[in-house]
C-alpha cells in the first residue's frame, strides 16, 4: 500500500513510480484535507465524551454495586456489543430522524422538529453509545483493583475528597483511561459504517473519502496515500499514549 501511494493514475491505468503528488493533493486540496480534519475532530469529541461518561459508570459499578452483583452490572453495560454494529447505527438513525422518538418527544412540548439525522451530532451519538461501554470495562478493571485504603490515607493526611480524587485516584486509574481512550481513538477514526449511516455524505470523514476514491474513482494510489496518512495519525496517537500503554492491557 505504501508503494502504491507513490504511483499515479493515467486515465484508468495505475502507473507505478515515485511521486509525492498524492500526498501533495491530500494536504493541499481542502476538500481532501477537510475529511482528515473532520475525522480528527469527531474522534477527539467521541473520545472525550466517552471518558467523561464511562468513568462515573465504572466507578458506580466498582464501588457502589455489591460485589455479587457487579458481574450482572457489567453484563448489562456491554449489552450493546451483542447487537450488530450496522443494526445499532440504523437504530440511532430511526431515533434521531424527523419522525423519530426524540423529535416526537420534542413535539409533545411544542419544540422541533430538529434535523439530527445525517449530521455530525448523530455520528458522535452513535459512536459514543458504543465506546462508553468499551471504556467502562477498561476503567473498571483499574478501579476494582484499587484499595479503599488509598482514599482513607489521603483523607487522614488532610486531603479533601476532591484533592484525594485528583491526586490519588485519578492518577492510579490513568492507565485504564488511556488504554480505553487509545482503543476508542483507533477504532473511531478508522470507522466507515457509522459516519456513512448516521452522518450521510454531508460531512465526509477520511474512511468515507478512501471508499469514494476506490469505489467511484478507482483511484487506488490516492486511496493508498490517504490510508497511509490515516495509519500515521494512529501511530502518532500511540506515541502520545505509549507511556501508559502496555501490550498486556490491550
Amino acid at each position: 500500500m505504501l508503494a502504491l501511494s507513490f504511483a499515479h493514475m493515467e486515465g484508468r491505468e495505475v502507473v507505478h513510480g515515485f511521486s509525492f503528488g498524492n500526498y501533495v493533493k491530500a494536504f493541499g486540496d481542502w476538500s481532501q484535507l477537510k475529511a482528515l480534519v473532520n475525522s480528527i475532530e469527531i474522534t477527539l469529541t467521541v473520545t472525550v465524551l466517552s471518558v467523561l461518561l464511562a468513568w462515573p459508570l465504572a466507578a458506580t459499578i466498582a464501588w457502589s454495586v455489591p460485589p455479587r452483583w457487579q458481574r450482572a452490572a457489567l453484563l448489562a453495560a456491554i449489552l450493546p456489543f451483542w447487537t450488530s454494529y450496522v443494526v445499532r447505527s440504523y437504530s440511532w438513525a430511526l431515533v434521531l430522524g424527523k419522525t423519530g422518538v426524540l423529535n416526537r418527544g420534542f413535539g409533545l412540548i411544542g419544540l422541533g422538529p430538529y434535523e439530527m439525522a445525517s449530521t455530525r451530532f448523530a455520528t458522535v451519538i452513535g459512536f459514543t453509545h458504543f465506546f462508553v461501554m468499551l471504556l467502562t470495562l477498561t476503567i473498571y478493571a483499574n478501579l476494582v483493583q484499587l484499595s479503599p485504603n488509598y482514599l482513607r490515607a489521603a483523607q487522614d493526611l488532610g486531603a479533601s475528597r476532591l484533592r484525594a480524587f485528583v491526586h490519588v485516584i485519578l492518577p492510579l486509574t490513568l492507565p485504564g483511561i488511556v488504554t480505553g481512550a487509545f482503543v476508542t481513538f483507533t477504532l473511531c477514526i478508522g470507522d466507515y459504517i457509522t459516519p456513512q449511516i448516521l452522518g450521510g455524505n454531508n460531512e465526509l470523514t477520511l474512511p468515507q473519502l478512501i471508499m469514494l476514491q476506490m469505489g467511484r474513482g478507482g483511484n487506488f494510489p490516492m486511496a493508498s496515500a490517504l490510508s497511509v496518512i490515516l495509519m500515521a495519525v494512529v501511530t502518532l496517537a500511540y506515541a502520545a499514549c505509549a507511556r501508559w500503554l502496555r501490550l498486556d492491557r490491550l
